[in-house]
């Protein structure tokens, strides 16, 4: 499926309402512009399973930019618009772009990467010059709004977050199949799930260079549904748009929930949010209070599903199913859900519910493949079965196959031979009153191996100190075993996390370093 679909049925139903600025595109509008710019790929040598780089704020032009390569048969990566120059420059270059499209507001950023990505051979600029780039709107002006006889399906090609190392892209293979036959974006199914259809207006405040923003939102294209797209996220304004444009379907992340939360009363209440059908979340663990005072503000709509950008597998849980087993991301089988979750030890073979080990996902159906990564592929397959495939994480499966998730195998903190895993450390001490955010961490130790640390951002109007520390320790050894609980506590100003809620723990592990350096100064 595809958006060309409603340009003949509803052409002046909105596809994407660029809530910034007020620009309307209409499907008609998004079918012509995806048009011209899949002729002007194929005028420049750019053709089957080939790439093309978009460099992009939250405008709307990345949907045109996205159906005109998958109308093309062409691979679209979006690169993180928060990375250093060398870091964007490395999967611009990875992906192997041909083209890379770039947006004005990022003209600083598209410049410095210039001697750095010599792969590429056209570089195009929209929403405004820019120095050694053509412009997008000029290039593709002339060109013709007939869709072109063939029209293999291209894909996205999208890369990990890179929070423990060098982000790899994740390259699905071509189907060979022409972009108008069923079933369209691979999350087709998942949506529907959700009860996406023609109906739905979705709203996504987060980057649209993520995998979820930017798949829902193809998704609910290829639906004919609305895509409302934010510039950024603002508490308020949020929950604003979603009276103004009847949201039926939002998407979020946990601090997202956590802000908002914390408006005033009269604030939350100044809003209708009646309109709003399915409240879905994942990308981050979210504590269980936050989430049970969301269900209590906004009802039995906020469904969380857990995936990870490689789609290797999927669980999907309601909010009914949550309260009764709060902490759990779901159970695969059932609609909406991605493979069959297995949870093994470190030698692969399954484990009963109850005990934690690393997590599988049985899928007959696809082969995960990193681009240029062979090693790191391998490192997904089990041992014994070709089927199953881990990108790392650990959890439990209790006796109804509901999947409880304790952390990454890389993040899990041994201590005096113990292991511990931050995820739930860090669930608990979300709910202190003085924590903004924290992230809990293994440091060496000469006696244990490791100890337990935790990096805290302070709320306003707290002060770092002795006795803030001493607070927060004795509030986690109250609710956890004291082994647990951190011996340390950091005051930090802002934690690295990306914009979409994962934490950057490769960035934290530099903050942790320098605090070492220091202390053994």
């Amino acid at each position: 499926m595809y958006p060309g679909r409603y340009a003949a049925t509803a052409p002046d139903r909105p596809a994407v309402h660029e809530v910034a600025t007020g620009r309307v595109i209409t499907y008609r509008r998004l079918e012509d512009a995806s048009v011209r710019f899949a002729h002007w790929l194929r005028e420049h040598g750019v053709g089957v399973g080939d790439h093309i780089a978009v460099l992009t704020v939250n405008d709307a032009t990345v949907f045109e930019l996205y159906w005109g390569a998958v109308r093309s048969g062409v691979y679209i990566t979006l690169v993180n618009t928060h990375l250093a120059p060398a870091e964007a420059a490395y999967i611009v270059d990875d992906c192997d772009a041909k083209v890379l499209v770039v947006s004005a507001p990022l003209a600083q950023l598209a410049g410095d990467i210039v001697p750095l990505t010599p792969k590429v051979v056209h570089r195009l600029a929209f929403g405004g010059p820019m120095p050694g780039h053509l412009v997008y709107e000029d290039e593709v002006a002339e060109l013709s709004t007939v869709p072109p006889d063939d029209q293999p399906r291209g894909s996205d090609m999208l890369y990990s977050s890179g929070t423990t190392g060098r982000p790899k892209g994740i390259r699905p293979p071509l189907s060979g199949a022409q972009v108008g036959d069923e079933p369209g974006p691979s999350l087709l199914n998942t949506v529907r799930g959700f009860g996406f259809d023609e109906n739905t207006v979705y709203l996504s405040p987060a980057p649209i260079y993520h995998a979820a923003p930017l798949r829902y939102g193809a998704s609910t294209q290829a639906l004919g549904g609305t895509v409302v797209l934010t510039d950024r996220f603002d508490p308020e304004r949020c929950l604003e748009y979603i009276e103004r444009y009847r949201v039926t379907h939002s998407q979020w992340v946990p601090t997202h929930f956590v802000r908002m939360l914390r408006l005033p009363d009269e604030v939350r209440e100044r809003y209708d949010l009646s309109s709003m059908k399915y409240a879905l979340h994942s990308a981050a663990p979210c504590p269980v209070d936050v989430k049970r005072a969301l269900i209590r503000w906004w009802g039995e709509i906020v469904y969380e599903y857990f995936s990870s950008t490689e789609a290797i597998g999927s669980t999907v849980i309601t909010p009914q199913d949550w309260l009764r087993k709060p902490g759990s991301v779901g159970r695969t089988g059932g609609p909406g859900t991605l493979g069959i979750a297995h949870i093994c030890d470190e030698a692969g073979n399954e484990l009963p519910s109850g005990e934690t080990g690393v997590l599988y996902f049985e899928r007959t159906d696809y082969r995960l493949e990193y681009h240029n990564d062979p090693e790191k592929t391998a490192r997904t397959r089990h041992p014994v079965h070709e089927t199953w495939m881990t990108t790392g994480d650990l959890g439990y499966l209790d006796a109804d196959g509901f999947l409880f998730l304790t952390g990454r195998d890389n993040f899990t903190i041994i201590s005096g031979g113990v292991n511990i895993y931050p995820q739930e450390i860090e669930n608990l001490l979300a709910l202190h009153p003085a924590v903004a955010d924290v992230a809990v961490v293994g440091v060496p130790d000469r006696d244990r191996g490791e100890r337990v640390e935790a990096f805290v951002q302070l709320v306003p109007g707290v002060a770092p100190g002795d006795d803030t520390e001493r607070d927060i320790i004795d509030y986690c050894r109250d609710r956890l075993s004291s082994f647990k609980c951190p011996r340390r506590v950091r005051f930090v100003g802002d934690l690295p996390r990306t914009p979409t809620g994962k934490m950057v723990k490769g960035t934290l592990r530099e903050l942790i370093d320098t605090y070492a350096d220091a202390e053994a100064r």
